[in-house]
Protein backbone atom coordinates (compact mmCIF):
# COMPACT_ATOMS: atom_id res chain seq x y z
CA UNK A 1 0.00 0.00 0.00
CA UNK A 2 3.15 2.45 1.05
CA UNK A 3 5.02 1.72 -2.42
CA UNK A 4 1.80 1.93 -4.63
CA UNK A 5 1.19 5.38 -2.54
CA UNK A 6 4.61 6.70 -3.52
CA UNK A 7 4.48 6.43 -6.89
CA UNK A 8 6.06 3.04 -7.04
CA UNK A 9 2.67 1.14 -8.71
CA UNK A 10 4.40 -0.02 -11.73
CA UNK A 11 6.59 -1.93 -9.59
CA UNK A 12 4.47 -3.15 -7.03
CA UNK A 13 1.20 -4.14 -9.23
CA UNK A 14 2.34 -7.04 -11.28
CA UNK A 15 3.10 -8.68 -7.99
CA UNK A 16 -0.85 -9.28 -7.36
CA UNK A 17 -0.66 -12.71 -7.93
CA UNK A 18 2.19 -13.28 -5.75
CA UNK A 19 -0.06 -11.17 -3.07
CA UNK A 20 -3.19 -13.97 -3.86
CA UNK A 21 -1.04 -17.04 -4.01
CA UNK A 22 -0.04 -15.98 -0.18
CA UNK A 23 -3.62 -15.26 0.63
CA UNK A 24 -4.44 -19.12 -0.64
CA UNK A 25 -1.40 -20.25 1.70
CA UNK A 26 -2.13 -18.38 4.63
CA UNK A 27 -5.91 -19.84 4.31
CA UNK A 28 -4.61 -23.42 3.63
CA UNK A 29 -2.05 -23.06 7.08
CA UNK A 30 -5.03 -21.92 8.54
CA UNK A 31 -7.50 -24.22 7.91
CA UNK A 32 -5.52 -27.30 6.80
CA UNK A 33 -7.97 -29.98 4.95
CA UNK A 34 -9.04 -32.64 7.80
CA UNK A 35 -10.74 -34.66 5.87
CA UNK A 36 -8.51 -34.35 2.59
CA UNK A 37 -10.85 -35.29 -0.10
CA UNK A 38 -14.37 -33.42 0.99
CA UNK A 39 -12.19 -30.60 1.33
CA UNK A 40 -10.17 -30.50 -1.80
CA UNK A 41 -13.67 -30.89 -3.62
CA UNK A 42 -15.16 -27.86 -1.70
CA UNK A 43 -12.32 -25.93 -2.43
CA UNK A 44 -12.14 -27.01 -6.11
CA UNK A 45 -16.00 -26.25 -6.36
CA UNK A 46 -15.94 -22.70 -4.74
CA UNK A 47 -12.49 -22.26 -7.64
CA UNK A 48 -14.68 -23.62 -10.20
CA UNK A 49 -17.66 -21.61 -9.41
CA UNK A 50 -15.85 -18.31 -9.58
CA UNK A 51 -13.97 -19.18 -12.43
CA UNK A 52 -17.28 -19.88 -14.10
CA UNK A 53 -19.34 -17.12 -13.13
CA UNK A 54 -16.24 -14.68 -14.07
CA UNK A 55 -16.15 -16.06 -17.77
CA UNK A 56 -19.75 -15.42 -18.19
CA UNK A 57 -19.37 -12.15 -17.41
CA UNK A 58 -16.43 -10.98 -19.30
CA UNK A 59 -17.21 -13.16 -22.09
CA UNK A 60 -21.35 -12.52 -22.13
CA UNK A 61 -21.80 -9.75 -19.69
CA UNK A 62 -24.87 -11.52 -18.14
CA UNK A 63 -23.47 -11.53 -14.95
CA UNK A 64 -21.82 -8.63 -13.33
CA UNK A 65 -22.00 -6.23 -16.36
CA UNK A 66 -19.72 -5.43 -19.38
CA UNK A 67 -16.15 -5.36 -18.42
CA UNK A 68 -12.53 -7.02 -18.85
CA UNK A 69 -9.35 -7.84 -17.31
CA UNK A 70 -6.27 -5.82 -17.55
CA UNK A 71 -2.79 -7.28 -17.21
CA UNK A 72 -2.07 -7.25 -13.25
CA UNK A 73 -3.96 -10.19 -12.08
CA UNK A 74 -1.79 -12.71 -14.34
CA UNK A 75 -2.64 -15.28 -17.22
CA UNK A 76 -5.69 -15.81 -17.95
CA UNK A 77 -8.30 -18.56 -19.15
CA UNK A 78 -11.04 -17.31 -21.78
CA UNK A 79 -10.41 -13.66 -20.64
CA UNK A 80 -10.43 -14.51 -16.89
CA UNK A 81 -7.09 -14.54 -15.07
CA UNK A 82 -6.63 -17.97 -13.25
CA UNK A 83 -5.84 -16.18 -10.07
CA UNK A 84 -9.45 -14.66 -9.72
CA UNK A 85 -10.77 -18.43 -8.71
CA UNK A 86 -8.48 -18.04 -6.21
CA UNK A 87 -9.34 -14.91 -4.67
CA UNK A 88 -12.91 -16.56 -4.97
CA UNK A 89 -12.13 -19.02 -2.45
CA UNK A 90 -10.02 -17.01 -0.28
CA UNK A 91 -12.76 -14.32 0.09
CA UNK A 92 -15.83 -16.68 0.73
CA UNK A 93 -13.42 -18.61 3.11
CA UNK A 94 -12.63 -15.73 5.04
CA UNK A 95 -15.82 -13.96 5.05
CA UNK A 96 -17.57 -17.25 5.95
CA UNK A 97 -15.40 -17.91 8.91
CA UNK A 98 -16.23 -14.12 9.99
CA UNK A 99 -19.73 -14.18 9.72
CA UNK A 100 -19.75 -17.92 11.73
CA UNK A 101 -17.92 -16.53 14.48
CA UNK A 102 -19.58 -13.59 14.68
CA UNK A 103 -23.02 -14.28 13.66
CA UNK A 104 -25.03 -17.40 15.85
CA UNK A 105 -27.63 -18.35 13.21
CA UNK A 106 -26.55 -20.63 11.31
CA UNK A 107 -28.54 -19.34 8.26
CA UNK A 108 -28.19 -15.53 8.86
CA UNK A 109 -24.07 -15.94 8.86
CA UNK A 110 -24.34 -16.91 5.18
CA UNK A 111 -25.94 -13.68 4.38
CA UNK A 112 -23.61 -11.89 6.33
CA UNK A 113 -20.50 -13.43 4.70
CA UNK A 114 -22.06 -12.44 1.59
CA UNK A 115 -22.80 -8.77 2.65
CA UNK A 116 -18.85 -8.93 3.62
CA UNK A 117 -18.16 -9.67 -0.25
CA UNK A 118 -19.89 -7.43 -1.40
CA UNK A 119 -18.79 -4.63 0.42
CA UNK A 120 -15.27 -4.85 0.42
CA UNK A 121 -16.13 -5.12 -3.47
CA UNK A 122 -17.72 -1.91 -3.66
CA UNK A 123 -14.41 -0.21 -2.28
CA UNK A 124 -12.48 -2.29 -4.94
CA UNK A 125 -14.32 -1.61 -7.86
CA UNK A 126 -13.28 2.35 -8.02
CA UNK A 127 -10.29 1.52 -7.84
CA UNK A 128 -9.74 -1.90 -9.77
CA UNK A 129 -9.00 0.02 -13.09
CA UNK A 130 -6.26 2.55 -11.45
CA UNK A 131 -4.68 -0.46 -10.50
CA UNK A 132 -5.59 -2.54 -14.20
CA UNK A 133 -6.95 -5.42 -12.66
CA UNK A 134 -10.51 -4.74 -14.44
CA UNK A 135 -12.15 -2.03 -16.55
CA UNK A 136 -15.87 -1.65 -17.21
CA UNK A 137 -16.94 -0.67 -20.46
CA UNK A 138 -19.16 2.09 -18.19
CA UNK A 139 -16.35 3.31 -16.48
CA UNK A 140 -17.82 2.49 -13.20
CA UNK A 141 -19.51 -1.05 -11.52
CA UNK A 142 -23.39 -1.09 -12.24
CA UNK A 143 -25.80 -2.09 -9.65
CA UNK A 144 -26.24 -5.39 -11.11
CA UNK A 145 -22.67 -5.92 -10.42
CA UNK A 146 -23.26 -6.15 -7.03
CA UNK A 147 -26.67 -7.77 -7.27
CA UNK A 148 -25.05 -10.65 -8.93
CA UNK A 149 -21.68 -10.41 -6.42
CA UNK A 150 -24.17 -10.74 -3.34
CA UNK A 151 -26.37 -14.12 -5.36
CA UNK A 152 -22.94 -15.62 -6.11
CA UNK A 153 -21.68 -14.91 -2.84
CA UNK A 154 -24.49 -16.26 -0.97
CA UNK A 155 -24.55 -19.22 -3.00
CA UNK A 156 -20.81 -19.75 -2.24
CA UNK A 157 -20.57 -18.62 1.71
CA UNK A 158 -23.84 -21.38 2.09
CA UNK A 159 -21.78 -24.15 -0.07
CA UNK A 160 -19.06 -23.67 2.16
CA UNK A 161 -20.81 -22.64 5.80
CA UNK A 162 -20.10 -26.57 6.73
CA UNK A 163 -16.75 -26.48 6.05
CA UNK A 164 -15.17 -23.77 7.73
CA UNK A 165 -13.99 -24.22 11.60
CA UNK A 166 -15.90 -23.22 14.51
CA UNK A 167 -12.73 -22.20 16.45
CA UNK A 168 -11.95 -18.33 16.87
CA UNK A 169 -8.65 -17.97 14.41
CA UNK A 170 -7.91 -14.36 13.77
CA UNK A 171 -6.23 -15.22 10.20
CA UNK A 172 -9.38 -14.62 8.55
CA UNK A 173 -10.29 -11.13 10.30
CA UNK A 174 -6.80 -10.08 9.67
CA UNK A 175 -7.28 -11.09 6.29
CA UNK A 176 -10.11 -9.19 5.60
CA UNK A 177 -9.20 -6.05 7.30
CA UNK A 178 -5.99 -6.00 5.56
CA UNK A 179 -7.58 -5.73 1.95
CA UNK A 180 -10.16 -3.47 3.70
CA UNK A 181 -7.48 -0.87 4.68
CA UNK A 182 -5.83 -1.00 1.53
CA UNK A 183 -8.80 -0.84 -0.87
CA UNK A 184 -10.37 1.76 1.27
CA UNK A 185 -7.52 3.90 1.31
CA UNK A 186 -6.69 4.07 -1.94
CA UNK A 187 -10.81 4.81 -2.40
CA UNK A 188 -10.39 7.55 0.08
CA UNK A 189 -7.82 9.45 -2.15
CA UNK A 190 -8.94 8.76 -5.29
CA UNK A 191 -11.91 10.94 -4.20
Amino acid sequence: MIGIWLGYGAWFLPKTPFNLLLGLALLYWNFPLKNVWPGILIWSLVYITGMGVEMIGVNTGLLFGDYWYGENMGPKLANVPLLIGINWVVLTFITATIAKRFIGNPWMAPVCGAALMVALDFFIEPVASVFDYWHWNAGYAPLRNYIDWFVVSLVLQVLVKNYVPQAKYPLPLHHFASQVLFFVFFYLISK
